[in-house]
Formats: C-alpha cells, sequence, structure tokens
C-alpha cells in the first residue's frame, strides 16, 4: 500500500476516526468529551501573602491573613524552624478549612524567613506581637493551633492573654513543664553544631518516615522543603543556626508559664509513634492545664499527627468537636463519636477524609 500520494479506502477511514476522536477529546467508546477550554476570571492562589506591620516598639512583624474576614479567627503557630508560611503545608485540605469558614492567621518567630534576630527577645515578646498584630486585624477573641516547637509559645499566650482565647489545640505540641530534654545541658556551640548540618539541608529538616501519612500529599514533601529554605535563607542569613539555638534555648525555660487563668476548652493531639514529642507529653500537658482537655490519639500517627488529622482538627477548629471525621462507603462523613468509633473498630470506616484512602 503506497501512502505517499494517496490512501486506500480502509486506512483512509481508520485515519478519519481517528481525527474524530482528537477533535472530540474522546479516545474511547463512550468516554465524556473533555471540558471545552477557558481562561479564568480570578488568579488560582499560590499560597498566603506574608504581609509586615510596625510595631509598638518600632519592630517589624510579618504575618499572614487568609480566609474570609468575618471568618471564625484562628491563630496558627508553627513548630519549631518554621517561617510565617509554614501554614500553607496544611493547604492540602484548603477546601475544607474554606468551607468551615476559618479564617488562618499566622504571626513570625524571631529569627525566621523575613524576620530579623535579636538575641534579646524571648517567647512572651511573641505573644506580645501576636496580640498587637490580632489587635490590627480586629480579632479580639481567637481559636489558636499549635504545631510541635510552637507550644511553649502558645502557653505563652494562653497565659498573658487567657481571656483572648476561644480555645486552644496543641497537636503533637511540645510542653514547655516537666523535664528538660537533655540537648539543655550543651553549649551554645555544641547545639548549634548538632543542627547546623540539618537546617542547612531542608530535605533533612523535613525527613519523615516511609511509612508517613504526608507522603501521600501531592506535592508536600517539596513545599516542606521550600519552606525550610524560606526559613533559614529568606533574608540571606545562609543558614545560621543562631535563631535555631535560640528558639530551643528558650525551650529549655522553667518552670512555664502559669496557665491557672485559662477558662478555655482545650484539645490535644498525639501520635502513638511520636519519638519527638512522645505520647507522655499529653500527661505533661493536663498537669498545668486548669480545665480537662479532650484529648485525640492516633494509633497511625508519629510527629506527623498535625498533618494526618489535620481534617479532624479543622472540624475542631471550627466548633464541630461533637463529630467525628471518617471515611464510610467511599465518602467522607462527619459523625457521632460513639458510630464512628463502632464502624472503625469493625473495619467498615477509617479515620479522617477518604483522602486519605486514595
Amino acid at each position: 500500500m503506497r501512502l505517499s500520494g494517496r490512501i486506500t479506502t480502509a486506512a483512509g477511514a481508520a485515519l478519519a476516526v481517528l481525527g474524530t476522536l482528537l477533535v472530540s477529546g474522546s479516545t474511547a467508546a463512550g468516554a465524556a468529551p473533555a471540558p471545552k477550554p477557558r481562561v479564568q476570571d480570578a488568579f488560582d492562589s499560590l499560597g498566603p501573602d506574608v504581609k509586615a506591620a510596625k510595631l509598638s516598639d518600632g519592630r517589624t512583624a510579618h504575618y499572614i491573613d487568609e480566609g474570609r474576614r468575618g471568618g471564625t479567627p484562628v491563630l496558627y503557630i508553627g513548630g519549631t524552624g518554621t517561617s510565617v508560611r509554614a501554614a500553607h503545608m496544611t493547604d492540602f485540605f484548603r477546601s475544607t478549612r474554606e468551607s468551615f469558614g476559618i479564617r488562618l492567621i499566622s504571626v513570625e518567630r524571631n529569627g525566621f524567613g523575613d524576620t530579623e534576630y535579636d538575641p534579646s527577645l524571648g517567647k512572651a515578646d511573641f505573644a506580645k506581637d501576636a496580640l498587637e498584630v490580632l489587635d490590627r486585624l480586629g480579632v479580639k477573641k481567637v481559636s489558636v493551633i499549635a504545631i510541635s516547637g510552637g507550644g511553649p509559645y502558645a502557653a505563652e499566650l494562653a497565659a498573658r492573654a487567657p481571656g483572648r482565647i476561644k480555645a486552644l489545640h496543641l497537636a503533637a505540641a511540645l510542653p514547655p513543664y516537666g523535664k528538660k530534654a537533655a540537648y539543655c545541658a550543651l553549649s551554645d556551640d555544641a547545639l548549634a553544631d548538632a543542627v547546623k548540618d540539618s537546617i542547612a539541608d531542608p530535605r533533612s529538616w523535613w525527613a519523615f518516615p516511609d511509612d508517613s501519612a504526608v507522603k501521600s500529599i501531592p506535592g508536600f514533601a517539596d513545599t516542606a522543603y521550600e519552606e525550610g529554605a524560606r526559613t533559614y535563607n529568606q533574608r540571606g542569613q545562609k543558614s545560621d543556626p543562631a535563631p535555631q539555638v535560640h528558639e530551643q534555648r528558650l525551650y529549655c525555660e522553667r518552670p512555664g508559664p502559669d496557665l491557672s487563668k485559662l477558662k478555655a476548652p482545650v484539645h490535644l493531639y498525639g501520635g502513638d509513634k511520636d519519638t519527638t514529642v512522645p505520647p507522655a507529653s499529653l500527661d505533661t500537658w493536663r498537669a498545668a492545664l486548669p480545665v480537662t482537655p479532650v484529648v485525640r490519639t492516633y494509633a497511625d500517627s508519629g510527629h506527623d499527627v498535625q498533618y494526618r488529622h489535620w481534617d479532624q482538627i479543622l472540624v475542631d477548629l471550627a466548633g464541630q468537636g461533637d463529630r467525628t471525621v471518617v471515611c464510610h462507603s467511599d465518602r467522607t462523613k462527619l459523625m457521632a463519636p460513639k458510630r464512628a468509633d463502632r464502624l472503625v473498630s469493625a473495619g467498615n470506616a477509617t479515620l479522617g477524609s477518604c483522602a486519605w484512602q486514595k
């Protein structure tokens, strides 16, 4: 069969069918046509804008403010060695957050990201800065979610302004109470030497075990690496370990702040496999709190519990803590806890969004 000048009838018919399939977007019988291309009318978000505010003492605070202005304000306090944009790492459930009307606010800590390092500042200064930013935004009462090394700062804030805390949520959060960590006995030089390599390589700083649930989140690892690079290099500080050493020194301070005036409800979240902030830390928090907390522990999680169960945390932040997030019959549902427990125990449901099962 010569194809240089003409084609056979059969070959021509086949090519005609192929051309129809390409034009229609169908590649198999019964397939739906591709959606009609269009140019959108609004931009998609690339994550939160970092804003700057001059504080009353002349310093500059950097913060984000994401979500509907009339929504439920939530202050996000990230873990140690994170910039203000660490909240962006929870955007894998952005649609859920927006559907609950949560307004996510975060204030950057001393020496990280855009914020200049001042070795004279402590946890109480962060609490003061956060409250001043909230005042600027017109937020009187706020729910607080603290992650990992954000725990001591959340405690400081709750002690300083207990009446402004609507609810306190602590996820794998380090308590500023109880026994000090072993590294507290190291000199500053020795501590700097211990952390310098990991903060210079965000892939090392943000390494999660191979079995971590975060591995199933598209783009999570690269977002974490970008966050690590921003935290330690944004101002050209070239992974200077000084702010990190300073922050870890603050974690060694005892006694922790007095929480006796806190009346707001508290939620604690812990992973049974957590070796960074081990399960015993929940008891340490219980002993320091004047209220009986709601405690959620998860056998499937380690120090990634704040991400693996961010869906439940969002539900709790929205004031619907009397419901449990489960995947049942391939659909994500909010259920009464007893029913959810029965289904999960019977193997007919799993905790959290069905996204984790895909």
